[in-house]
């Protein structure tokens, strides 16, 4: 099992296909410029009805305002109007070298997520825009201080959401500042990447080639899983779901193609370690926070100051007992800076959410991505609860069994 994961009795793992057939399986392929531009102009059409569209829907049945609606339109609008093929900037003498060399992994593990993880890639990642700020858009969370639920904004399409985007920055100071003033907390983050889901062919970003190749490949990856599922007002899900895929999508990518041992391979394991590590400690710091909040009895200052001891409690921990067995240095120094407050704290989990079932269920795939991918996609149709989907794929015994080997064959 990956990452030093193991489980207790017999070993229900599906036999992995050798690591040499997926080098074999896949080349990665950049196209001529000619026929990047080919593609390009067979998608502009659909793209404007589709935006049209979107906007219309927005505008009628969305909870935001229009002025909001408007404003992120535009925004993407830009985005797009500066969109060149990527092969093009490639191609083009006046490129960077790193920046040449980055597309080019862009284009690589684009390929490879097609091709091995079975994702859909529709025309997302062909093309490259740029924004004129290192930041490109604030993301806002807000929670009660006392209960750990999620403030919600609800949007077409993808329904009630835990967050809210702005490309607009003082508009997300100003309404940080009103949800301070009605006691929630907050947290406005920076974010460099978005998905569409597929509504539209996202380009790639200049906000994101400051990432190092392994955090590079396993954003590529992250975003389009989300174009290949989304399951609507189940963010948690999904985000994990991504996060897990991109991470193990990564450890694929350069494991196979540097081979096992080698640097990006042994760096992507590590990091994913420390994420699963990470993860269970988010986990376990909710559980007790809830346990503080539902302290009805006591007064609302008494829990807070209980919270407070929570949260100091949480840093000791980490600095002593958790960060000294982490094996990549992503989360070093996290105990001494990281914002502590329900907003915050959700906002991380939603990426770190029951990491151990996605885990589970692939295992008994015998680590194969592409049979996990696509045993997901069928285990949540319809279903309210997908993480009880996607458990029952893990649980041993001869159902779950069955239901493995069918998919693979």
């Amino acid at each position: 099992m990956r990452n030093g994961l193991t489980g207790e009795g017999k070993d229900t793992r599906l036999p992995a296909r050798p690591r040499a057939a997926l080098v074999a399986s896949w080349r990665p392929r950049i196209p001529g410029p000619a026929a990047a531009r080919r593609a390009l102009g067979r998608t502009r059409t659909a793209r404007r009805c589709a935006a049209a569209a979107a906007l219309a829907l927005a505008l009628g049945l969305s909870a935001c305002s229009p002025i909001y609606i408007l404003r992120a339109g535009m925004a993407e609008a830009k985005i797009l109007s500066r969109r060149r093929p990527i092969a093009d900037v490639v191609a083009d003498p006046a490129t960077r070298p790193v920046t040449r060399e980055k597309l080019r992994l862009v284009l690589a593990v684009r390929t490879f997520a097609a091709r091995i993880v079975g994702l859909r890639t529709g025309e997302s990642y062909t093309t490259y825009s740029w924004v004129d700020r290192d930041t490109l858009l604030l993301v806002l969370q807000a929670a009660p201080k006392l209960a750990f639920r999620e403030y919600t904004w609800w949007f077409p399409i993808v329904g009630r959401v835990p967050y809210k985007g702005y490309f607009d920055f003082g508009k997300a100071r100003d309404d940080a500042h009103a949800l301070e003033k009605q006691g929630y907390d907050v947290w406005l983050r920076p974010s460099s990447a978005f998905s569409t889901l597929g509504y539209f062919n996202d380009p790639l970003l200049n906000t994101i080639l400051g990432y190092d190749d392994i955090d590079l490949a396993n954003t590529v990856i992250h975003e389009l899983t989300h174009n290949t599922l989304y399951v609507p007002s189940q963010i948690s899900f999904n985000e994990s779901l991504a996060n897990f895929v991109g991470a193990h999508g990564a450890i694929d990518y350069f494991c196979s193609l540097e081979g096992e041992g080698s640097r990006h391979c042994d760096l992507a394991r590590r990091r994913w370690h420390d994420d699963l590590v990470y993860g269970r400690f988010l986990s376990d710091l909710v559980e007790r926070l809830k346990a503080v909040y539902a302290r009805s009895e006591l007064p609302p200052a008494t829990r807070l100051a209980m919270r407070d001891s929570v949260f100091q409690d949480a840093r000791a921990r980490w600095n002593a007992q958790v960060e000294p067995t982490l094996v990549s240095d992503q989360y070093h120094g996290w105990g001494r800076r990281a914002t502590l407050n329900n907003a915050a704290l959700i906002a991380r989990r939603i990426y770190f959410d029951r990491l151990d079932v996605f885990e589970a269920a692939y295992a008994r795939t015998g680590g194969e991505l592409r049979t996990f991918v696509r045993l997901v996609k069928d285990a949540v149709k319809g279903q309210k609860d997908a993480y009880a989907a996607v458990a029952r794929l893990g649980a041993p015994g001869p159902a779950a069994g069955l239901m493995l080997r069918s998919a693979v064959r």
